[in-house]
């Protein structure tokens, strides 16, 4: 089942992006952290969208975890080293956030260093939280079961199913 279709993402997307915006309009720099695949594709969109509208630099980086094992692989932040998050506001992207535990893992390079704020955003957030995660920005909030699976689709044309 069809959730959303292109043009409703692209308006979440804009929607999330000022929302963004509005969020950190007195600082300097944002950084944003993609997580895997998906949630950096979903990253590239914000950026996108917040160079249109933001009057400072945002950047990009890809942060890499394995969702199935993020307590056994390493956590690595690609483009940036953990020291220069320092001081920055950052925000922590993925596409889905379920049980919360692949944003939770996502923290722990974060917690090397003292960075000025932390917010995630994911275009998809389901309820069923096994960890203390609320996403800050959120495309859509879904109560689905345990068994549904969401799958989202980042290139043209978007959209999400419920599968």
């Amino acid at each position: 089942m069809k959730v959303l279709d292109a043009p409703a993402v692209e308006q979440k997307i804009r929607r999330m992006a000022y929302q963004i915006y509005e969020h950190n309009y007195d600082v300097d720099e944002l950084i944003l952290l993609g997580i895997n695949n998906n949630g950096y594709r979903f990253a590239e969109l914000l950026l996108g969208e917040l160079e249109r509208i933001v009057p400072w630099l945002v950047r990009l980086f890809r942060l890499r975890l394995n969702p199935a094992a993020p307590d056994v692989d390493p956590i690595r932040i690609e483009g940036i080293a953990t020291s220069q998050l320092r001081g920055r506001s950052i925000v922590v992207i993925d596409d889905v956030a379920n049980t919360g535990r692949t944003l939770f893992y996502a923290m722990k390079p974060l917690m090397e260093t003292l960075p000025a704020s932390v917010q995630t955003a994911v275009l998809v957030d389901r309820k069923h939280k096994s960890f203390p995660v609320q996403p800050d920005y959120v495309g859509l909030s879904l109560a689905t079961t345990v068994q549904d699976h969401i799958q989202v689709q980042l290139d043209r044309p978007f959209g999400v199913e419920l599968i």
